[in-house]
């Protein structure tokens, strides 16, 4: 479940960046919850 919400964020991020059409930062308060989903679920593995 957090991998496709990972991976969906990381998505909408890269399209935001490619095409040029960001809302302000929040395509790029986008990558940063990716990343700390990403990391918290690391974090509960280890």
């Amino acid at each position: 479940m957090l991998w496709t919400i990972i991976a969906i964020l990381v998505v909408l991020w890269l399209l935001g960046v490619l095409t040029s059409f960001t809302f302000g930062g929040l395509i790029h308060l986008l990558l940063v919850i990716a990343l700390i989903v990403l990391i918290i679920k690391l974090i509960k593995k280890a």
